[in-house]
């Protein structure tokens, strides 16, 4: 735990709070360092089989920490944070274990990157996603209009660059942005819930599968499909899959180990 983010384990999941409300859970360096470090922690722990990353019940985040973004005055500078920033996205994307963000409130701008990091986002009926970048004369820089293009399409992406407006949890859901809307105080249960069904699975198959899709979207549909037969062929020699068959054919509950 520290002042600006909070982790509660309950295997198989492990909740990771953004915990700066009275900064509207403002992104910074240090919370970049926070979330690299728990996130480096939590995918070393065999007994955690995904993370959701939440906010608090008003607010997911509503993106970078003014009061840093106005000590930034050179190309360089803006350089730095963007960089540093982009290595965080990367971490939680390249978690070896589902991600599921449990979103609140606003989730704007840097915010709405972050969750785009994310492999599964759930939202509260209360919830608002925009990119405010437009209103303060630039674009979008930690990865909103190419991963959010990739997931909601150029013409919904452009419209919410261009304008700076928010959109509610029911076009979020509707334009593909998030896969679920529930109620507020079933936001986090039912992020556990998808956790706890994944942790059913055999690990290597979820990171493999987790895999596939992220690093295929990169690739042209050859490319993409020979990488996903790659993958496959790899799983077909480890302990799980001789377990997962095996149980099936027992029609027992298979124990999977990683391995």
């Amino acid at each position: 735990m520290t002042d600006i983010l909070t982790i509660d384990r309950t295997p198989p999941t492990a909740l990771v709070t953004l915990n700066r409300p009275e900064k509207q859970n403002a992104l910074s360096i240090e919370m970049f360092d926070a979330l690299d470090a728990a996130f480096d922690a939590l995918d070393r722990e065999t007994d955690i089989r995904g993370v959701v990353l939440t906010g608090n019940p008003k607010v997911f985040s509503t993106g970078g920490d003014l009061k840093q973004a106005l000590e930034i005055n050179t190309i360089l500078q803006t350089k730095f944070w963007l960089d540093r920033f982009a290595a965080t996205n990367a971490r939680i994307e390249g978690l070896t274990k589902p991600v599921v963000a449990a979103i609140h409130g606003f989730c704007l701008t840097g915010g709405l990157e972050l969750a785009l990091c994310c492999d599964i986002r759930i939202a509260a009926a209360n919830a608002q996603f925009g990119v405010t970048s437009s209103r303060i004369g630039t674009v979008a820089g930690a990865g909103a209009t190419q991963r959010l293009a990739r997931l909601i399409g150029p013409e919904w992406t452009k419209h919410l660059l261009f304008s700076g407006d928010f959109i509610d949890a029911e076009t979020a859901l509707r334009i593909g942005l998030v896969s679920e809307v529930v109620e507020p105080d079933a936001v986090v249960p039912a992020a556990k819930a998808r956790i706890e069904a994944y942790a059913r699975r055999a690990p290597l198959s979820v990171y493999y599968a987790k895999l596939a899709v992220n690093n295929g979207l990169q690739m042209d549909l050859q490319s993409a499909l020979a990488y996903e037969r790659q993958l496959t062929t790899g799983l077909f020699a480890t302990a799980d899959k001789k377990e997962g068959m095996a149980a099936f054919l027992e029609k027992r509950t298979p124990e999977f180990k990683g391995e």
